[in-house]
């Protein structure tokens, strides 16, 4: 109110002001305040105010109802006794980098995932792959299926033995002819926005990518595979200088082509 601090909408309950500064709600400063001054308590109470209440047993019925009627591929939600509801999402992935599977393993059958066969527990031998490029998977999921489940559930149907915490599941939004991508949080309900979202993947999808590198826990990784991320980075390093190089190589042929044509004219 006092510094005029504008952020985005989505952002405020991130923000916490330091209004311990000279100049800055001085006048409403106390010797009781410790973590947060008064003027930043009431950003946060405004945000908390606005939090939507967790839907009611009938809200969630009138939704699944609008998203059902909407469906056109035949994947409904159901609305369990409890309260609960199931669902399908699909989910791009759309990975850079390579990803470490157990070699010489045979793709999982109907019998191994009847019976929760772990085909990756089978042998200690390792070999890293690229997934096709925008690969999608469709998963059956449950209105308390997590970001974090979600994740660990992909890489379970792809074999794919890497660490967890390399992977992130974002929501791809389009607005005014852009294409937004937002990080959700681990303990998100990926069908629950769905369900608000509605079943068109136009207005919402979800896509899984690498985590940002300041967010990775390399202490996690094995001395092998980061030598393997080094050896990756070194070749697209390498291709990227090639790539600059050809550019100008042909930059300089149009000119020296153009100069060439000029000096057999007059003037």
């Amino acid at each position: 109110a006092d510094c005029r601090y504008t952020c985005h909408q989505e952002c405020r309950s991130l923000i916490q002001l330091d209004c311990r500064q000279p100049g800055q709600c001085q006048s409403q400063l106390s010797p009781e305040s410790t973590l947060l001054p008064p003027c930043s308590q009431n950003v946060t109470q405004t945000v908390e105010e606005e939090k939507p209440e967790p839907p009611t047993l009938q809200e969630i019925k009138q939704k699944i109802e609008k998203y059902n009627a909407k469906v056109t591929n035949c994947l409904l939600m159901k609305l369990n006794d409890d309260g609960t509801y199931t669902g399908f999402i699909k989910v791009h992935l759309k990975l850079r980098r390579p990803v470490t599977v157990p070699a010489g393993i045979r793709p999982q059958s109907i019998y191994d995932a009847l019976k929760e066969v772990n085909l990756a527990d089978m042998t200690d031998k390792r070999t890293s792959f690229y997934l096709p490029l925008d690969a999608v998977k469709q998963l059956h999921i449950s209105s308390t299926t997590t970001v974090s489940e979600v994740i660990q559930g992909l890489l379970k149907k792809f074999m794919v033995v890497d660490n967890p915490q390399k992977f992130a599941l974002f929501k791809e939004m389009r607005k005014d002819g852009q294409v937004l991508f937002q990080k959700l949080p681990l303990t998100e309900y990926p069908l629950y926005l769905r369900l608000l979202a509605g079943p068109d993947t136009d207005v919402l999808s979800f896509v899984l990518k690498e985590n940002e590198t300041g967010e990775v826990e390399w202490d996690a990784f094995s001395i092998p595979e980061l030598q393997n991320f080094l050896m990756i980075l070194d070749k697209e390093e390498k291709d990227k200088i090639q790539q600059v190089q050809r550019k100008y190589e042909k930059f300089k042929q149009r000119l020296q082509q153009t100069l060439k044509e000029a000096r057999g004219k007059p003037g």
